[in-house]
């Protein structure tokens, strides 16, 4: 039965944690290990961000995010203890840490160089928002290549989608990761957006997005992942 649900599913999804206490996350966390192949922490949310509970409790892959503000984050933190925060979840082996790549560049190569000096294996996705709008392919194959020169180990560009065509926009950025041998999450927001998503992991993205319930999304036009799955035997 396991078998059979499973080859329903096209692609894995990321389940992300955007509650206010680290009670409610542990809760969150439990769904999202029963319906979700991976877990973001995002520890923006949090009023008091503490990642040992968190971590510990792990059982599918874990990616931790402490957003910048101006990127979709939820409450603003001072640089210094964002850098700590994710210095931490490397020193605790967490499986991924998201980055923005508007950072300053010492704020990446800072982690960067820890994660060497450490000779720890976290993998580190650089992101790339824009809640306005799509950039052109063009752009956005420029955005792209500034990430892989950075040294990014998963590339991810989400962007606002304006019209269903911007989808077709992002989507174009896997076969030109694929050529480069680079991972890429490519995602549109907003109600536009949502073929991207559904759509992606046909193309041979790891996974995407897609969040516990109404009212639980990280990003705009987040489906939830009964609505994925759901979509997704659909298509079969």
């Amino acid at each position: 039965m396991r078998q059979s649900r499973r080859s329903d599913q096209r692609g894995k999804i990321c389940v992300p944690i955007v509650e206010a206490t680290v009670g409610r996350a542990l809760g969150a966390m439990k769904e999202a290990n029963a319906l979700g192949d991976l877990v973001e922490l995002r520890m923006d949310y949090l009023k008091r961000p503490e990642l040992e509970p968190l971590i510990d409790n792990r059982e599918k892959p874990i990616i931790v995010v402490a957003r910048r503000k101006d990127e979709g984050g939820k409450y603003q933190m001072a640089e210094g203890m964002r850098l700590g925060l994710l210095k931490k979840a490397v020193d605790m082996d967490a499986d991924y840490i998201d980055v923005e790549m508007r950072n300053k560049r010492s704020f990446v190569q800072a982690l960067m160089a820890h994660r060497a000096a450490n000779n720890k294996r976290t993998r580190i996705i650089l992101s790339f928002h824009d809640f306005q709008g799509t950039p052109s392919c063009e752009d956005l194959q420029k955005i792209c290549d500034r990430m892989i020169h950075a040294g990014a180990d998963v590339v991810k560009i989400a962007a606002y989608a304006q019209s269903w065509e911007d989808n077709l926009h992002l989507l174009s950025l896997i076969p030109y990761a694929k050529k480069r041998n680079q991972r890429i999450i490519p995602i549109c927001m907003g109600e536009h957006g949502k073929m991207s998503r559904v759509f992606a992991p046909f193309m041979g993205i790891d996974w995407t997005y897609a969040s516990l319930g109404n009212g639980r999304a990280s990003a705009p036009g987040q489906l939830t992942v009964q609505e994925m799955k759901e979509l997704w035997r659909r298509l079969k």
